[in-house]
């Protein structure tokens, strides 16, 4: 099979992929909301839930995608346009900043009303900004410099982030994602460790080009399970935050431990030998365990989390490559959704907006997949038919 060959099909199976995702970002962001929804479906932000696993597969994508367009442009002219390609980035940037700050403009207007601006802005850069299109921009950024090397520099490029943030986590980022206003996400810093799902999107296709769709994902699911064992390996110091009789001064008094990102030698000597949860398994509570960084959090963005959901997002690929690349199938609704994923996550927050009024918190369980299936629906309708016009929302 041709590189270009490869390109032709990946794109079926790269937007059942993004679909798939829409989907889950549909049914977590808008479940999350109510009292019903199980706690797999919510951000609890002290492991790996089920909701949690789709912010990465994004960045996945996104990796992914930028990949494919740098060497496509390559090939085709033997130049690379990087100030289009920054530029492309800064008008996502934009929006991101514009999007976010309507969604809440009564009260971003009352805040610059009576606070002083620069606080306010400060503020918003914090969390309302850097949120999922946000993190696209500045990961994509970051990553731009190493995007046409070798897949070992970019390899050792997400390394370096990776232990950069660890350190700016255990120097202050840790601590001031977690004050008030609290970060999203990972909090501006976030790309620092969102750049892993990212280079693995990268890597995926590196893979396809030289192996092809069926041996490819073949690597590509072994390679996510090497990677998401790696991040459960790394997030093994976080059950020497676990509070017992013998903690004494250990054992702060609020949620967070007082060593968040560097347990003292104590802990250590404490530790009874037992491992962490697998990822996807609720830990013990703040009250026996102390929150930490090791722990996968996507407030934190810490390294174990999305190491673990980039390595997931890659054996999750692998399955879409095979059944849309090598099988030749593929389901009509993830593919409407993938074609146009910025228009569909731009929907879903208008969407909600229409839905949630007729629901309270806590609306039974069919009040609320009702409105989910209205809600879903209507992001559904509007892509379809941008699907039938053509339109494509493209940055």
């Amino acid at each position: 099979m041709s590189v270009h060959e490869a390109n032709r099909q990946r794109l079926m199976s790269l937007d059942q992929f993004r679909g798939y995702t829409i989907l889950g970002m549909l049914l977590v962001n808008f479940l999350g909301d109510y009292a019903v929804c199980p706690r797999w479906l919510r951000h609890t932000n002290d492991y790996c839930s089920y909701a949690d696993t789709i912010m990465p597969q994004f960045l996945f994508a996104a990796g992914f995608a930028l990949r494919l367009s740098l060497v496509r442009r390559w090939q085709r002219e033997g130049v690379i346009p990087w100030l289009r390609f920054l530029r492309r980035i800064a008008g996502l940037a934009l929006l991101a900043v514009v999007w976010y700050s309507l969604s809440d403009a009564d009260g971003l207007w009352q805040r610059l009303s009576s606070r002083p601006v620069v606080e306010v802005l400060l503020e918003q850069c914090k969390r309302q900004w850097f949120q999922t299109l946000m993190h696209i921009a500045a990961t994509s950024l970051w990553l731009l410099p190493v995007m046409m090397g070798s897949a070992r520099v970019r390899v050792c490029w997400a390394l370096i982030s990776g232990v950069l943030h660890v350190v700016l986590s255990g120097w202050f980022n840790f601590a001031w994602v977690h004050a008030s206003p609290r970060g999203i996400d990972g909090g501006p810093l976030g790309f620092l460790t969102w750049v892993i799902p990212a280079v693995l999107g990268t890597l995926a296709y590196d893979e396809l080009s030289i192996s092809g769709a069926s041996r490819g994902a073949r690597r590509i699911f072994l390679a996510g399970l090497l990677v998401m064992l790696a991040g459960w390996v790394l997030s093994f110091p976080t059950v020497l935050y676990d509070v017992s009789g013998d903690s004494g001064p250990l054992a702060s008094v609020g949620d967070y431990a007082a060593d968040p990102v560097w347990p003292r030698a104590e802990r250590w000597r404490l530790w009874d030998g037992r491992l962490p949860e697998p990822p996807l398994v609720p830990p013990p509570g703040p009250a026996e365990r102390k929150l930490n960084y090791w722990m996968m959090s996507q407030r934190a963005g810490s390294v174990s989390y999305t190491t673990f959901a980039g390595g997931l997002s890659l054996v999750l690929f692998a399955g879409f490559v095979w059944v849309c690349d090598v099988r030749g199938r593929s389901a009509g609704v993830p593919g409407t959704l993938g074609a146009n994923s910025l228009a569909a996550y731009l929907l879903h927050d208008v969407a909600a907006r229409l839905v949630a009024p007729w629901l309270q918190r806590d609306s039974g369980l069919v009040p609320v997949l009702t409105g989910w299936l209205i809600f879903a629906g209507l992001v559904y309708g509007c892509c379809r038919l941008l699907q039938w016009k053509r339109w494509y929302l493209r940055v």
